[in-house]
This record gives C-alpha cells, structure tokens and sequence, in this order.
C-alpha cells in the first residue's frame, strides 16, 4: 500500500515538472516569436546604390567574425556608425541597396553591428540572397523619402506595416511580407540555424 501512494507521489511530481517544463518551453517560444514579428527601433538613413564596399570596405575583410567585421562597418562613409549602432537598430536606404560584390561580409558585418532590418526601395538580388540565408530580415518598401533619422518607427513583420511613430507623422506604410518559408528562416536566426532545427 505505501509503496503504491508513493508511486502515485511520485508520478503526480514528475507530471507537475513535464508541465511546467511545457509551460516555459511555450512561453519561451511565444516570447521569441513575438519579438522576432514586432520592432520598435531606431533609425540610420543612406542613400542609394549603397553598395558592400560602402558597407565593409575591402581592406577588412580578413575576417569571418561578425564583430570584427562590425568594428569597419561603413567605415569610409559613416566612420560613427559602428560605435553608436545599437542593438536592433534599422536601416533605411534607396534603390539597389548591397550592390557590388557577392561577398557574405556585408550582411555578416550589420549584423555584428546591431542592425536587425534593413528598409530599402529594392536590394541587389545576392545581396538579398545572403541576408536572409543570414538571419537579417530585409523589407522592400518605397519610404525613403517619409522616413528620417530620429524617427521611431514599429515594424509589424507578420502583417506588413511600418508604424512611424513621431509625433509630427504618426504615418503607416504598407509592405509585402516575406514568404512564410522565408519568415521561418528568418525567426530561426537563418538558414544554418533553420536547417539544425529540423533534424
């Protein structure tokens, strides 16, 4: 009999720890995912045909590490960027943003810095290619000329708004959301990191 009471002691504590166990994997993935489809950022503004040279100029990609290669992002053209980027910082340029070569450095080195999106007219097609296989979310969206630095703005990744959010506009911008495969990628932190969570 006390050997029985203690079975069922021991089953009905070994439930409660699966459940609880069920309930952080849960909100941790609830938590993750909601954070990966909403941001609310701060802005850095360039022009077009920002090309990879502009990005990480040549000379310092001696390196693989997205760190290092952040220290010299937009070293020539905004030597401030990479000490005053921050942590989900975004994006916002013109036409043909990552022209130039196909090098993987460019998306590698914004996302040591920081940067979490990149909001552009149109983007070079590899370029594109290598930020989403990346884990750098990318929207192409025509708001060159409605967004600016300064401005706070709250991306909806899901349903494809921008929100800016500066008293003076409290403007909305509509956009075409990624693929559902592509959103995926992008929540999983990339292609590498997609592919590992499959098996």
């Amino acid at each position: 009999m006390i050997g029985r009471y203690t079975t069922r002691a021991f089953l009905g504590v070994r439930c409660q720890v699966l459940v609880r166990t069920m309930i952080n994997t849960i909100y941790g993935v609830y938590k993750y995912v909601k954070k990966n489809t909403k941001m609310r950022t701060r802005i850095w503004k360039f022009g077009h045909n920002v090309d990879t040279d502009q990005i990480i100029p040549a000379e310092y990609l001696t390196t693989g590490d997205a760190k290092k290669l952040a220290a010299h992002a937009f070293a020539k053209v905004r030597p401030e960027f990479a000490k005053e980027a921050k942590e989900g910082d975004i994006i916002v340029a013109g036409a043909n943003f990552g022209c130039g070569s196909s090098r993987e450095h460019a998306p590698r080195a914004l996302l040591g810095a920081g940067i979490r999106c990149v909001i552009a007219r149109s983007f070079a097609r590899i370029f594109f290619r290598n930020s989403i296989n990346l884990g750098l979310r990318l929207i192409e969206a025509d708001v060159f000329d409605k967004i600016e630095e300064g401005d706070e703005i709250e991306i909806r990744f899901d349903a494809g708004v921008i929100k800016n959010l500066t008293n003076t506009k409290k403007e909305e911008y509509k956009f075409k959301p990624l693929p559902e495969f592509m959103q995926k990628l992008l929540n999983s932190g990339g292609l590498i990191n997609y592919i590992k969570m499959q098996k």
